[in-house]
């Protein structure tokens, strides 16, 4: 059988079932909001829904409505309803253990003196659980206090250790750059960053400079690293003997977006030279 006529037999792909339009739903203690099915529910921005998560079934705020399905190849989880006023009282009860949980784990890990510190308390009623979410610099034995959370609380203890990083998307806050920070906002994951890409931007390597609210490198270095790299490719490195249009001398400073270079002359004089003229 020629390959022509394998063409012909093949039969047609099956058009997506999904739904038309998504609705942007912004789940308790989600960094940001995610797509749901509304099915026939007619919903306005701000409303409260109860959603199906991996969690079981939760609230959010609608954030965004009536998204074009374009992209979404796979059936979106759904929204079941508008939140009525059972869902809202089993909510309020939800965030009152919540903050119990928390109260009595911050008196244990005092008690216990352990060098931990506790983020936030996620209590899952569908699985009688409570979710502990915490940092520390190392590994923690908090054996004790697992054992004195479930004697008070009476449910099911999870430890979660968190990074800085992963706190700071949850606490959420503002850069130096006075935007939302970039992690609780707009980022789908951490990228490795290095003092490389600091150092091929020409940045003072000062911690308080390149450092974002969580302590680590902050995360806006990459994303203009590959233009850097280009563009600091031509350019002289900073102490080099160089000669110039004036005579020789020596570099103190690359601009590498306007691509000059500082340099200082056998005179003392200092000027400011075009990476072209060099």
């Amino acid at each position: 059988m020629n390959s022509t006529l394998i063409e012909k037999t093949k039969l047609p792909e099956e058009p997506f079932k999904g739904p038309r339009f998504l609705i942007g739903v912004r789940v308790e203690n989600a960094p940001k909001s995610a797509l749901f099915d509304p099915g026939k529910l007619n919903i306005r921005v701000g409303a409260q829904v109860m959603v199906e998560t991996d969690q079981g079934i939760q609230i959010g705020v609608v954030a965004s409505n009536k998204i074009p399905n374009i992209i979404q190849k796979e059936v979106a989880k759904r929204i079941l309803r508008i939140s009525n006023k059972n869902d809202l009282q089993t909510q309020v009860r939800k965030l009152k253990i919540e903050q119990d949980s928390k109260e009595l784990c911050l008196q244990k890990i005092k008690e216990l003196k352990l060098k931990m510190s506790l983020s936030r308390v996620t209590h899952i009623p569908k699985e009688n659980k409570i979710i502990f979410f915490f940092t520390a610099e190392g590994r923690i034995d908090f054996r004790q206090l697992i054992k004195g959370l479930i004697s008070n609380l009476k449910q099911r203890i999870e430890m979660k250790q968190m990074g800085v990083r992963d706190e700071a998307r949850v606490i959420k806050g503002y850069g130096v750059c006075g935007e939302e920070l970039c992690c609780s906002n707009f980022l789908e994951e951490f990228t490795p960053v290095s003092i490389k890409m600091a150092k091929d931007q020409g940045l003072a390597l000062n911690p308080s400079k390149i450092s974002g609210v969580c302590g680590r490198l902050m995360c806006c270095l990459q994303y203009e690293h590959e233009n850097y790299k280009e563009l600091v490719k031509g350019m002289p490195r900073v102490g080099k003997n160089i000669q110039t249009p004036s005579g020789p001398g020596r570099v103190l400073k690359n601009n590498i977006i306007e691509q000059t270079v500082l340099i200082r002359l056998e005179d003392e004089s200092i000027l400011t030279y075009s990476l072209d003229v060099l």
